[in-house]
């Protein structure tokens, strides 16, 4: 038995939760959300797309890990230029105001960003016409014409091949993006252009790394890299989008939407002024409507700059609203707002990373919703909680003293199973987690907590404290495991619900040192080590960890 304990008390080791090198300096790793564009006010998927890089963030501090979030507003364009007149406002001032409401959302939504940019800063403008002139004086950047399919709704060149013949609502013929479904139009226009087709043979070298995931959007990009790449129109004639940064050497040009929007990781890096150490180990979180622009443009930028280009492309998938793409027209976008409202900020941050899956599009129904937060946090998790420190089982609201000598033949290999599962849940967060799954390590943390749900029930310790001497001891085992259970479960779900585990954690009494894997000791006691935690009061109650929520109509 004592063997047993062993192996499960060791378990608190942090090299031991699955990264040897917790606890290592190292270069600061640079993770970004995509900017988002500022034509609407921010909707679910930009929310899902800000919450999965919090977490992936969350969880590298977690592990001790030096790291950077960064996130914004994507503010110049036609499409902007054009919103800003519906609104009857100059460009600046509605900026302004569409990119306060994503700042204010991701505060709302507690995403812990280090690094807001708007790509209207001068600190950005800067940066970009560094670059440029980098491009220009390497011989990538030449003065052509381009013609060819432009969809104005994506800001996106489109080859014949990527676009369709359609019909508008009118019935009249029109050609869209095959994948948007956006109207293209033709466009021969004399611009500025980027010899993309020189980088073919590097981007294909950089896909050999297997920088993008899931490996379903490596092999989409690799498709797209078995044909010619033609040569990039990275300019506008400002009598048509004036709303932009002009070209450094021709003010008659505005650099194209996209290529100023994506060197915005080097702005928050410091480009051009500061060391771009934090820019080497660098991750991109995106969704993929916006694959192309990463996977190609983007490091075949960096590339021709004599820049690495990034480390990981983490993509995601697309919500839809009970089985229908979201649309204004439908009256079926959700807004995040009134999902707050309805589920707090942990529940709506705790379904989209649970029930969401980068690797295919992920389905929103209120229903849904609530049957996954009133099972999940409201009952498992919640129960467990309520229960470990009601008055009627723990009277002395502390962390009992551990002084189980042996454990019951009959509770034997329920421990056993219980121990298990816990032992190997650091490691198996850690690995979903660096493969981008924070749906599974979420729902490896459930079926733990449903597991010593399970163990305190059939152990019923509130029946062994009425019992003899050595079946109050085992009672007082049961409890204290269950606690610290509960304390690593608490431990793990920070980066994906902050406020919950907060709760859990000052429920427990547990010390902000403790809160963290990097240096931490989960179940000492069970090594017959004396455990900080024993006798220690627990925290003040704090009601109900997550109400159940009532079923309504959708």
């Amino acid at each position: 038995m004592w063997q047993l304990l062993g192996r499960i008390g060791r378990l608190g080791s942090a090299g031991c939760v699955g990264r040897a090198s917790y606890g290592v300096v190292r270069t600061p790793h640079l993770l970004t959300t995509p900017i988002f564009y500022v034509n609407a006010a921010p909707h679910l998927g930009h929310v899902y797309s800000a919450v999965l890089a919090d977490v992936q963030y969350r969880y590298s501090a977690l592990c001790g890990q030096d790291a950077r979030l960064s996130t914004g507003t994507d503010e110049h364009g036609i499409k902007v230029q054009q919103a800003a007149t519906a609104f009857g406002l100059d460009p600046s001032n509605f900026c302004t105001s569409i990119s306060q409401q994503f700042r204010t959302m991701f505060d709302t939504m507690a995403i812990s960003y280090t690094d807001f940019v708007r790509t209207t800063e001068y600190r950005h403008a800067q940066a970009v016409c560094h670059f440029w002139k980098i491009l220009e004086d390497k011989g990538y950047i030449y003065k052509g014409t381009y013609q060819g399919w432009y969809c104005t709704s994506d800001e996106a060149f489109l080859s014949e091949d990527q676009t369709v013949e359609s019909r508008d609502a009118e019935g009249n013929k029109i050609r869209v993006s095959i994948e948007s479904g956006h109207q293209v139009h033709w466009m021969s226009e004399e611009n500025y252009m980027f010899r993309l087709s020189q980088l073919r043979p590097k981007l294909l070298d950089w896909l050999q790394t297997e920088p993008i995931h899931p490996a379903p959007f490596l092999r989409i990009v690799q498709q797209w890299l078995e044909k010619e790449l033609p040569d990039l129109s990275v300019s506008r004639q400002r009598n048509r989008v004036s709303w932009g940064i002009p070209v450094p050497s021709d003010s008659c040009h505005t650099i194209y939407v996209w290529l100023d929007a994506l060197i915005n990781y080097l702005t928050v890096a410091g480009y051009p002024n500061e060391n771009l150490s934090p820019w080497g180990p660098s991750t991109h979180l995106l969704g993929k409507d916006i694959l192309r622009f990463h996977a190609i443009y983007w490091p075949a930028f960096l590339l021709a700059a004599g820049l690495p280009p990034p480390k990981k492309l983490l993509v995601h998938s697309h919500w839809t609203c009970n089985g229908v793409k979201m649309s204004k027209s439908l009256q079926n976008v959700v807004d995040p707002t009134e999902c707050i409202k309805q589920y707090t900020r942990d529940g709506l941050r705790y379904f989209l990373l649970r029930h969401g899956s980068p690797e295919r599009d992920c389905d929103f129904t209120h229903n849904t919703v609530r049957k996954l937060l009133n099972s999940e946090l409201a009952d498992a998790l919640g129960g467990l909680l309520n229960r470990c420190t009601a008055y009627t089982i723990n009277p002395g609201q502390c962390w009992p003293y551990y002084q189980c000598k042996s454990v019951p033949p009959a509770a034997y290999e329920e421990l056993q199973r219980h121990l298990a599962a816990v032992r190997e849940l650091p490691r198996r967060v850690d690995n979903y987690m660096n493969r981008f799954q924070a749906n599974k390590a979420l729902e490896a943390i459930d079926s733990s907590v449903r597991c010593s749900n399970a163990f305190f029930q059939s152990q019923a310790p509130w029946k062994l404290f009425k019992g003899e001497e050595e079946d109050k001891a085992w009672g007082q085992c049961v409890l204290y495991i269950t606690l610290e259970s509960l304390r690593l479960y608490a431990t793990l779900l920070q980066p994906a619900v902050p406020g919950v585990a907060k709760t859990i954690l000052d429920r427990l009494g547990v010390p902000s040192a403790y809160r963290t894997l990097k240096g931490n000791h989960f179940f000492a006691a069970t090594l017959g080590e004396k455990c900080c935690f024993q006798g220690q009061t627990l925290g003040s109650e704090c009601g109900l960890l997550y109400p159940r929520l009532e079923a309504n109509a959708d």
